[in-house]
Formats: C-alpha cells, structure tokens, sequence
C-alpha cells in the first residue's frame, strides 16, 4: 500500500498524495494510520496534503479514526484538499471540519485541487 501515501511533485512544489480512492473501511484505517506517521514525521506547517476518496466506503469507524488523524495533522500541514467526496457521507465531511478545526475544500479533479493547493491564494 505504500503507493497509496506519496509525493508528488507540481508547479515544483511536493504534495502527499493520499489515495484513499476505491477502500473499503478498513483498508481507510490502515492508510490514514500511515499517514499520520508520515505528516507527523515532517516540520510543522509545511505539508500541502492531496486526498482522494473517489469510489470509497467511509463507514463511522473510519470517519472517526479520519477525525482523529485530521486533529493530529493540523499543525503540520500547510494546505489540504480532497478529490472524489462525493461518496463520503456530507455528515462526515461537516464533522471532520468542525472536529478538527480545518477547511478542506472539494475539488472535481486531482489536476484542480493540485494548482489550488500550489497557488498563492
């Protein structure tokens, strides 16, 4: 799974991919799990993080571990934005924003939530 969690680079700038797309509930777990590791491994306010949830199964279990890891992260990463909610429950879009005290804004595609989170916006 480590394909699922990786950098990538545009406009010159590194983002972490996240790529949830497709998983089941608890294969969400492991790679959240993983990520987290990873961005809390890294310096603070530095991470623009890409996450993709295209065609997967968010159930209460994930979505509470995803919370979780959202509140966690929120000192390291700089930017977020998501790819694919339109599977993810608009409940648990709502409480990981409030939760974790972070905006993610949606994006239609990966190449748009990538030259947003590059931009100077």
């Amino acid at each position: 799974m480590d394909d699922r969690i990786r950098f990538i680079k545009h406009r010159g700038q590194a983002i972490m991919l996240i790529d949830l797309s497709g998983l089941a509930p608890d294969q969400i777990i492991v790679i959240v799990n993983e990520a987290q590791r990873k961005i809390a491994a890294l310096p603070v306010n530095s991470v623009l993080t890409l996450a993709d949830f295209t065609d997967s199964h968010v159930d209460k279990a994930a979505a509470t571990r995803i919370k979780e890891a959202l509140t966690l992260d929120r000192p390291h990463v700089k930017r977020s934005a998501w790819v694919g909610t339109e599977s993810l429950p608009k409940v648990f879009y709502e409480n990981f924003k409030s939760f974790s005290q972070r905006d993610f804004p949606t994006f239609s595609t990966r190449e748009q939530a990538m030259d947003w989170l590059t931009s100077d916006e």
